[in-house]
């Protein structure tokens, strides 16, 4: 049984980097996909960026394309966001995940970490 274990999340200004981290504890199947969501105050929880463990293709929601990348790192069974560029709007809880199907829908995955916070200054 995989768990998923966030971290670095954090407060910063509007234009600045961040990047945070998803470790798993278990093995990582290389059929898997590592998504990662995000839920602003007050607002549905929505897909972000997934990646397919075998592969390395990824998909990004339209919103953070050019400036969030999304990698793996297959030796410490870790996935990565890289987020510049950072704006208001940007402002949420991150949460990854893993699931089978290469998709942007969080019922297509049956694990989640606990989730951490991501904090963007106007």
């Amino acid at each position: 049984q995989v768990q998923l274990f966030e971290s670095g999340g954090g407060s910063v200004q509007a234009g600045g980097s961040l990047r945070i981290s998803c470790g798993g504890s278990g093995r990582i199947y290389s059929s898997s996909v590592m998504g990662w969501f995000r839920q602003a105050p007050g607002k549905e929880r929505e897909f972000v960026a997934l990646i397919r463990w075998n592969t390395g293709r990824t998909l990004y929601a339209d919103s953070v394309k050019g400036r969030f990348t999304i990698s793996k790192d297959s030796a410490t069974n870790t996935v990565s966001l890289e987020m510049n560029a950072l704006k208001h709007e940007d402002t949420a809880v991150y949460y990854c995940a893993k699931g089978v199907q290469y998709s942007t829908y969080e019922v297509d995955y049956n694990m989640w970490g606990q989730g951490t916070r991501v904090t963007v200054a106007s």
